[in-house]
């Protein structure tokens, strides 16, 4: 889709699926009967929506990504990729690294995907209305999100009445997918000022959403999971990612 750059964050250490990524980068561990790298997913997924301008914020264990995927032309992509810098943490630091570095400009769309997420959403749909209704910021949510614990109900003296194993939410939630206008930028510049950290959806869309600025959700009901812990990696399904995601393919 012509001026729509996306920006896949996969640099982060990826603690959460220790001992595995001590050998490989979170965004890289193999996934699905094909066994391909998750990221493969993401940039397959992102050509199939026509979104083919990439940039990946790389860090740790960035060489794997980097000597994977090259500049993407066997993908029929572009790629380029921008190293972190240490200076500016957080989900959105690396959103505004690549700003301050000119990998991206004002005249961008930014399609923000946190590269641990594998989905099937369509990415046209969610840019469609984040263009219908001029938001600042369209975040892709979805319903019906499992709490992977048991949750306790008690009484005012502390007293466990009961147990709901892994309920059900009915409030949406992020899926790690975000449209953002380039006027937003200049919001997160602003925002960094006294901070060490700066996150998208802790700091930045709360902000957003505070000083009046149009915020909207894209609700779906596409597959997505997110592979960011070691129990969530082994009870991925390896024929769930088969039946939903093999149109890529």
């Amino acid at each position: 889709m012509q001026g729509v750059k996306s920006l896949v964050l996969c640099g982060g250490p990826g603690t959460r699926l220790r001992p595995i990524t001590y050998y490989f980068q979170k965004t890289m561990i193999p996934v699905g009967p094909k066994q391909k790298p998750l990221l493969e997913y993401v940039v397959r997924l992102l050509k199939f929506y026509g979104i083919t301008d990439m940039v990946f914020l790389v860090d740790y264990k960035a060489e794997q990504i980097m000597n994977y995927f090259d500049d993407g032309s066997r993908f029929n992509v572009k790629i380029s990729y921008l190293r972190d810098d240490p200076s500016l943490k957080g989900t959105a630091g690396s959103v505004l690294n690549a700003y301050n570095q000119g990998v991206i400009g004002l005249e961008d769309t930014l399609l923000i995907y946190y590269g641990d997420i594998l989905t099937n959403i369509n990415m046209r749909g969610l840019l469609e209305l984040h263009e219908e209704r001029r938001a600042s910021a369209t975040v892709a949510l979805a319903s019906g999100f499992t709490v992977r614990v048991g949750l306790a109900d008690m009484d005012e003296n502390g007293r466990i009445l009961g147990f709901v194993e892994k309920p059900k939410l009915e409030k949406p939630v992020s899926i790690g997918i975000i449209a953002v206008k380039e006027e937003v930028l200049e919001d997160m510049m602003q925002l960094r000022k006294g901070k060490r950290e700066l996150d998208l959806m802790r700091d930045v869309v709360p902000h957003l959403i505070k000083v009046g600025k149009p915020v909207y959700g894209y609700l779906t009901n596409a597959f997505w999971y997110d592979v960011g812990s070691v129990e969530a990696y082994e009870k991925l399904n390896p024929e769930v990612v088969e039946n939903c995601l093999s149109h890529l393919f």
